[in-house]
């Protein structure tokens, strides 16, 4: 019995043995076979230099250049509402009135008091020459006379606070009250505006202070508008917030058509002196990554075997600044490098691709996606 275990145990110490000896003479004979990576499908984009201009980008809001709520500077009951919402208006244009019957009233009474006292004040005058009366009687009815006219004066401008008026040319707001509604002294009336120009307000950091002047050209988009609204810098803050450290700048844009409303949410972009050209490629060319952010760059390569083949080398690069569906890049590439666009996901440095551009991603400083 021990004899069989052990012939039994040298006979499968064999079979291992030899099963071994196959396998390794297998794996010998793939080692010898040299191994080729497949080719990736790649797109390709022929770096380029551009002359951007430089801008400083911010977020900025609309401002009347003249606006203000129109309130209520006496208490009294609306009679008539001459201007109505949206209408456009010139400086002394009549807006609304309160009623004014009293005082149109007293007005009357008050005229005739002082009708009566410039005739007493002229006999006055005229029995003063005759040495008739005394100077005392002639300053008296002179006093008489002035009370009477100022008495007819405040009536008058109490009359004319119960007709509103346009303080300067705008365009009337949505109005706060209706005819015959009663409406007390400091209410809400109606707002207007002047809206051409109009002001743009925003803030750019504390650095950025140097690079700005008065009169320095700014382009505003504005969301349901495609086109670009140009204006000028028309004033820069004295100070600086110190909760933010950005400093308030205003500017000044022609609205002729008044398109813009004030309190319109805008971005704005301050055109600076026009810098030193720029290599750009496609923001997809660009592999991001914690140790550096890299580009593959196409180029003619040979292997293991010195047979040139069309392969990849990593490039790490140093970004500037981006526009739309670009980027620029400001150090490590040169103009003229083919730099892999998609597929970068797949690549090692040195490996085999095919090129193919049938395809490509969209490369566009100023792209229009589809409103989604």
């Amino acid at each position: 019995m021990p004899k069989k275990f052990a012939f039994a145990l040298l006979g499968f110490v064999i079979v291992l043995l030899a099963l071994g000896l196959v396998k390794r003479a297998q794996i010998v004979k793939i080692s010898s076979v040299p191994h080729v990576m497949p080719a990736s499908a790649v797109t390709s984009y022929e770096a380029k230099t551009v002359a951007w201009q430089p801008v400083i980008s911010a977020i900025g809001t609309l401002a009347p250049v003249e606006g203000v709520m129109l309130s209520a500077d006496a208490d009294g009951i609306v009679v008539n509402i001459a201007a109505d919402s949206g209408t456009s208006v010139k400086a002394g244009d009549l807006i609304l009135s309160l009623d004014t019957s009293v005082e149109d009233a007293q007005l009357k009474a008050a005229e005739a008091a002082a009708e009566l006292s410039k005739l007493q004040h002229d006999r006055a005058a005229e029995l003063i020459g005759k040495n008739t009366i005394s100077q005392a009687e002639l300053d008296n009815a002179t006093a008489q006379l002035n009370q009477a006219n100022a008495n007819v004066a405040a009536l008058k401008a109490t009359i004319a606070r119960k007709h509103v008026r346009a303080p300067f040319d705008g365009r009337v707001g949505i109005r706060l009250i209706n005819v015959g509604q009663f409406v007390s002294r400091g209410r809400d009336l109606v707002p207007i505006q002047r809206l051409d120009p109009i002001y743009v307000n925003f803030n750019v950091p504390q650095h950025e202070i140097s690079s700005l002047t008065l009169g320095q050209k700014i382009s505003v988009t504005v969301d349901g508008f495609h086109q670009p609204f140009a204006g000028k810098i028309s004033a820069i803050n004295s100070q600086v917030d110190p909760a933010t450290r950005n400093i308030g700048v205003q500017a000044l844009m022609a609205n002729p058509a008044e398109q813009l409303r004030a309190g319109m949410f805008v971005q704005v972009e301050v055109e600076l002196p026009l810098g030193a050209p720029q290599v750009v490629l496609p923001a997809t060319a660009i592999a991001y990554a914690p140790y550096g952010n890299s580009v593959y760059i196409i180029e003619n390569m040979k292997g293991h075997d010195g047979k040139e083949y069309l392969g990849v080398r990593q490039q790490i690069v140093k970004l500037g600044t981006t526009r739309g569906d670009l980027i620029a890049v400001e150090e490590g590439v040169k103009p003229g490098e083919q730099v892999v666009t998609a597929g970068v996901f797949k690549l090692r440095n040195g490996s085999p691709v095919q090129v193919n551009n049938t395809v490509q991603p969209a490369a566009s400083s100023k792209p229009k996606p589809d409103n989604t």
